[in-house]
Formats: C-alpha cells, structure tokens, sequence
C-alpha cells in the first residue's frame, strides 16, 4: 500500500506575483496608448476643452511632479530614470516578498505600473508626456498629468489606507 506524502511549502499562500505583475502591465499598456493617441492628436501646447473643470493638453515634463527641477540642464531625465528604476526593482522584490497581502500588493502593482510608464517616457522622449489637465475657476490650473501619474497616486492612497489598516488591528 502507497503512503501519500505530504509536502509543504515555505511560500505564503495567496498566489503569486503573476496577478500583480500583469495589474502593472496592464496600467503600462494603458499608459502608452494613452500618450501616443495624444501624440499623435495633438501639436504640444494645444489644448481641447472637455467641461469646464477638465482640458485635455499636451505637454511634456522633464521634471518630476509638479514639473520639479525641470528647468535644469538635463541631468534630472537620468536621475529620475534611475529612480525609477530602482523604484521598480523594489517594489517587484516587495511583491515577492508579499505576494498574499492583497491591499499591499494592489497598491504596489498601481505604483509599479506607473513608474514603468513614466520611465519608458523618460527613455524614449527624454520627458514625460501629461495630457489630462483639472481646472478650476479662481483657483487656476493643476499641473498636467497622465494615466501613469494616476496610478502612482491611487497606489500611494491604498498603500496608506493598508498601512492605516494594519496600525488599527
């Protein structure tokens, strides 16, 4: 008579990074289409009135948020490249590390996604390309932003929110 043997495994259980890596790959996809149809629609510094809160524009960012030392002599495309970069790295080492702590690792795929899309921007144009511009009456313009940007921010919100969970418990 055949004895089964039980094997165990020193991963968490939960799934792996596959699902987390393919959240960021779909945020990248997302990202570039959505910059090279504005490209590829509109001559940079044009805008298109959407409502009157929101314009669509295209504008190039060789800084960082806010369009942060972009008005230096170009140093700063690679130092934030390698930010990135780095960034990137970290945060896949993080998903493996986490791969069954699902808040934690959505707000690490959002983040993820949209580094990746900035720095292909940062590789290929030597800047990042914003397109979604808010607005409000007396109030003025935020700075222009993109799909990538956006992620960045919904992950930072959740990575928050995981952590604010995680305190309370």
């Amino acid at each position: 008579m055949a004895k089964s043997k039980k094997t165990f495994s020193s991963k968490p259980s939960g799934g792996g990074m596959a699902p987390w890596l393919g959240i960021a790959a779909i945020i990248i996809l997302v990202d570039q289409l959505t910059k090279i149809t504005v490209e590829k629609m509109f001559a940079y510094g044009e805008e298109r009135y959407v409502t009157s809160f929101f314009n669509l524009v295209l504008a190039y960012n060789k800084g960082a948020a806010f369009s942060f030392l972009s008005d230096q002599g170009g140093w700063q495309r690679y130092f934030f490249t390698a930010i990135g970069i780095g960034a990137a790295l970290f945060i896949v080492y993080l998903l493996k590390k986490h791969a069954a702590q699902k808040l934690f690792c959505w707000s690490m795929a959002l983040i993820l996604g949209g580094a990746v899309g900035n720095v292909i921007d940062r590789l290929v144009h030597g800047h990042v390309i914003d397109f979604l511009d808010f607005h409000w009456r007396g109030i003025g313009h935020f700075p222009a932003f993109n799909v990538a940007d956006t992620a960045i921010c919904i992950g930072a919100a959740l990575l928050v929110l995981d952590e604010l969970r995680r305190v309370n418990k």
